[in-house]
């Protein structure tokens, strides 16, 4: 076949073909969709590391290359030289927007950041001490009682009109979670203030709004902070099928409300070994707790017998530097630079980084610093606390969530996701 392949069943001598689906960019696809049908097996790929589970024009990633694109646009041309906000547009619309369509997509996402006052009353019942994750994932499905006409959505309109809302709602609720973890009052957001500013605000700001003003008369949310975090944003926003994302899409293929398989998303992500994991990194670097210890704990990293493995290094899909750990690298040299860190965290963390950048046994194993290891840094140097760290990534990863619902329910042939499995019990 020209353009397929053969496969040979040697117990019976039957040979099947297949057609191959081309791509634009990266390996072509197998279309096995009629495998059972035609051969009666079923194909064997724990984790997915071969299967391609959708077709899909929103992320790519080349991992030997260490590449990744926006709808086309590498990375490195929008972090940092376009606005989170600017980014969100991208993914939704296919298009970076014009000034105009900017202003008006800032609006509306500023006037639709307020919660329901019902949803206040949620927050009563959890604990004081509840990690702001386990809050937000719970109001975040609660969402879903307060809008309930979004769960059948027809239109480009009501797609846009569903996006809008969920990207706008995801810092108040998760400003008001960390709030409530420390049994301090909701500071509601201020229309007059950024995306990514109007977030420290609500995180920040004292009751009535009031912000802290240090000995030099400025304030306390500087410029430089803004565009960290709004950078850190742009580089979660999708990140491909990773495994939140794949979670997403298999709660949309159920028909279940587009809140309840965001909330869905927020509670994969959560996992130690995906968006938890800046927050693993964090405190193994407290672990460690000096740079004496340093050589120490690669020493434990490096021997095959002992379980120690340092957090923040390696990734699934990059065989090569991590492009997003790139720009963050560069960026917290301006924040040590420009906002004066020189903390001992900092100190073991570029011991750590310096030795394995340098060390046959990490480069030979691809084990480059990922974006968790100076994620967690930089949120650090921010005085973000640790448990907003994933919350944080949750607010730049709603967008790329919400914009794979879209494409799934536009998909016309798409079906309810159900794997198969290989039995072996009795």
């Amino acid at each position: 076949m020209n353009n397929g392949i053969s496969i040979t069943n040697h117990r019976n001598g039957e040979t099947y073909e297949f057609n191959i689906i081309n791509s634009t960019r990266g390996p072509n696809a197998v279309d096995i969709r009629d495998f059972f049908k035609k051969t009666g097996m079923f194909t064997f790929d724990p984790g997915y590391t071969s299967t391609a589970s959708c077709k899909s024009e929103i992320t790519f990633i080349d991992g030997g290359k260490g590449e990744l694109r926006y709808r086309g646009i590498p990375i490195e041309e929008l972090a940092g030289k376009h606005t989170y906000l600017e980014v969100c547009y991208l993914l939704l619309n296919s298009k970076l927007p014009s000034p105009d369509e900017l202003l008006d997509f800032d609006i509306e996402l500023r006037h639709r950041s307020f919660l329901h006052r019902g949803l206040h009353k949620l927050f009563d019942a959890f604990p004081d001490n509840a990690h702001p994750m386990a809050t937000l994932s719970a109001a975040t499905t609660a969402l879903a009682s307060f809008y309930k006409e979004h769960i059948n959505l027809t239109s480009s309109d009501d797609f846009n009109k569903m996006a809008h809302r969920i990207i706008s709602k995801i810092p108040t609720i998760a400003a008001f979670s960390y709030r409530h973890s420390l049994g301090i009052p909701f500071i509601e957001p201020n229309i007059e203030l950024s995306f990514t500013e109007n977030f420290l605000f609500m995180m920040r700001a004292y009751p009535g709004g009031k912000m802290h003003i240090d000995r030099q008369g400025e304030r306390s949310i500087k410029e430089i902070e803004i565009k960290a975090l709004d950078t850190i944003f742009t580089l979660h926003a999708d990140h491909e099928q990773n495994a939140s994302t794949t979670v997403v899409r298999n709660v949309a293929s159920t028909g279940a409300h587009p809140y309840v398989a965001i909330s869905s998303g927020i509670a994969a992500l959560w996992g130690r070994a995906h968006g938890g994991a800046n927050e693993s990194v964090i405190s193994q670097l407290e672990m460690i707790g000096s740079v004496n210890n340093v050589e120490k704990y690669i020493k434990k990293a490096k021997d095959p017998n002992d379980p120690f493995r340092l957090m923040g290094f390696g990734h699934r899909v990059y065989k090569n530097f991590d492009p997003r750990a790139k720009i963050l690298k560069k960026l917290q040299d301006e924040l040590k630079s420009e906002l004066n860190l020189n903390t001992e965290l900092l100190e073991i963390a570029s011991k750590i980084e310096d030795i394995a950048l340098n060390d046959e046994y990490f480069i030979s194993r691809n084990l480059y610093p990922n974006i968790d290891f100076y994620t967690g840094i930089i949120l650090t140097a921010l005085q973000i606390p640790k448990s907003m760290f994933t919350p944080i990534f949750v607010i730049g990863r709603t967008v790329g969530w919400i914009t794979q619902w879209v494409e799934f329910k536009r998909e016309e042939k798409s079906k309810i996701s159900r794997p198969r499995q290989l039995y072996i019990g009795k």
